[in-house]
This record gives C-alpha cells, sequence and structure tokens, in this order.
C-alpha cells in the first residue's frame, strides 16, 4: 500500500506494485466532509467526484445535471480535498463540472480514466477546451482503454448489439465467448469493428499535442470494462504494444517514462505540497442535507 508519490517510488525500488486507494463516486461521502477526511486517514489517495449518476453538489457527464457545475458544497469539497492532500479525480464528471473544478481547485487534478472526445463522441471523454486547462493546471489525463471511448465505430456496435440483447432479454454487458447464447450468434454474424494499441496512441498523442506530453498517463480502467479492449490489450500486459507504437512516433524514453509513471508522480507530489502550505486551515465541517 502507498500513500505518497515517495511511498511508490520506494516501493517500485524494491520491485514490488504500489497500490493507491481510490473512491470512485463522491455519494460516498454522504454530504458529509468529516467522512472525506475518514477516508484521507484510511489511506484514501483520490476520489473521483461523481460516478454514473449526478450528485447535488456534482454533475455526472451520464446523467441529468443538479449542481451545474458545482454547488457551494460542491466547492467546499474540493477545497478540503485541497486541504488534506486527497486528490481530485473529474473521470465521470460533466463539462460543467469539471470547468468548475479547475476554477477553484488550488492543485493539479487527474482524469483517471478518460480519453479524448475529438477523437471518440463519448459524453465520458474530455473536449480539447478542457484538456487544455488540465495540462495547464500541470493536471493528467490518464488513458481509458475501453473500446467505446477509443472508438465511436466500436461504441455504435455496441449500442446496437446491446439493443439486440434487450429485445431478446439477455444482458449485454458479457463479452467474448462467455457471452449469452443469442449474443455469441449475433456476435458471429455483426462482428465488432477493430479496436487497436494504435487508436489508444492515437489518444495519448492527442492529449499529449493539446495540453502536453507531461499531461497524459495511462488510466487502463480494466477492472470497470468488462473484459473487452483493444487487440492484445486486455490487460495492463499490452501497454508495450502502446509504448512500441509511441516509439515509432518519436516519444523519447523520458517521454515514455512521464506517460507510464512520472507525470501521475508529479501530480502527487504538487497535491502533497498543496496540502502542506494549507496545513494551518482550519478543518471544514461542512454537511449538505441535499447530499443525504
Amino acid at each position: 500500500m502507498a500513500r505518497t508519490a515517495g511511498d511508490v517510488r520506494r516501493i517500485a525500488q524494491t520491485g514490488r506494485v504500489a497500490s493507491l486507494i481510490g473512491v470512485e463516486g463522491g455519494h460516498q461521502i454522504d454530504g458529509r466532509l468529516s467522512v472525506l477526511r475518514q477516508y484521507k486517514a484510511l489511506g484514501v489517495a483520490y476520489l473521483t467526484l461523481t460516478h454514473g449518476r449526478s450528485l447535488a453538489w456534482a454533475d455526472s457527464s451520464t446523467d441529468a445535471p443538479h449542481a451545474n457545475g458545482l454547488s457551494a458544497f460542491g466547492r467546499a469539497v474540493v477545497a478540503e480535498m485541497n486541504r488534506i492532500g486527497m486528490i481530485v479525480d473529474v473521470a465521470h464528471v460533466s463539462d460543467a463540472t469539471m470547468a468548475a473544478v479547475l476554477d477553484v481547485s488550488k492543485a493539479p487534478v487527474i482524469a483517471s480514466h478518460s480519453d479524448a472526445r475529438a477523437l471518440a463522441d463519448a459524453p465520458r471523454n474530455i473536449p480539447d477546451a478542457l484538456l487544455r486547462r488540465i495540462g495547464a493546471g500541470g493536471g493528467v489525463v490518464m488513458v481509458n482503454c475501453y473500446p467505446a471511448f477509443l472508438s465511436s465505430a466500436w461504441r455504435a456496435w455496441d449500442a446496437r448489439r446491446t439493443a439486440f440483447a434487450k429485445s431478446v432479454g439477455v444482458p449485454a454487458n458479457v463479452y467474448g465467448a462467455r457471452s449469452p447464447a443469442p449474443l455469441v450468434a449475433w456476435d458471429a454474424t455483426n462482428p465488432a469493428p477493430r479496436v487497436t494499441a494504435t487508436m489508444v496512441a492515437d489518444h495519448i498523442e492527442h492529449i499529449a499535442r493539446i495540453a502536453g506530453r507531461g499531461a497524459v498517463g495511462f488510466g487502463g480502467d480494466y477492472d470497470g470494462i468488462n473484459g473487452t479492449g483493444p487487440e492484445g490489450m486486455t490487460g495492463v500486459e499490452g501497454y508495450p504494444l502502446v509504448l512500441a507504437e509511441l516509439v515509432r512516433r518519436g516519444w523519447s524514453d523520458a517521454d515514455l517514462a512521464g506517460l507510464t509513471n512520472g507525470n501521475i508522480l508529479r501530480v502527487m507530489a504538487r497535491v502533497e505540497a498543496v496540502a502542506k502550505d494549507l496545513s494551518a486551515t482550519a478543518p471544514d465541517d461542512s454537511i449538505d442535507p441535499l447530499a443525504r
């Protein structure tokens, strides 16, 4: 287990894997900043402000808005995260909420598993204007390997597949040989569009062009994409395919070191430094009745 950038570096130097704890979805603080602090005390390094549903204080990209950005309590959440050294994660949030976070956060933010909307028009992906702001603030966008976020063609195919699954009463969120029999048959006659490591590299390069090479990392999302992934990349063991493609495109060893670990470790260290600067600030005990 790791709590700081120094922990990650120390653990990696021993040949072991450092693991960070995150909380995906601000509904899990139950409208109480005291709960946020308890998570931090237990070792939580980052909080994804929303998941798939909007909250009273922050909006999800895949739900109707409630806060139209951040409510006063939402701004207090971000401020308290800055104060205690918890990384703000804007994956899943709406464009308006992301812009509001960037307006108020004193520390760089991450998007822990998001891609570029310019290349694949999915609500969970980030438009160029916000990519640019994340990079300008020293943040990092960590590229997601879910085919629906990498390829508009795969996303459209999956929508057709989901509609068929619903029509025959079987779950759509299983892929490959383990799919229900009707979907195995449907897949045979409706093959998925190809999604490759080259497309992952395309998203990385686009984010790097807009936000800078220091503003991009790997986000994977392998625990959340139901066994899908680009060809040869159904797990993190496929990352070398992307690295090789980026080498072919002229990325240096230093660029790749930033992509694979250095950029996110820089964000972690800066978040820690901001918390140190704010250490004399009193805790905020705000409670949001609308969020409870």
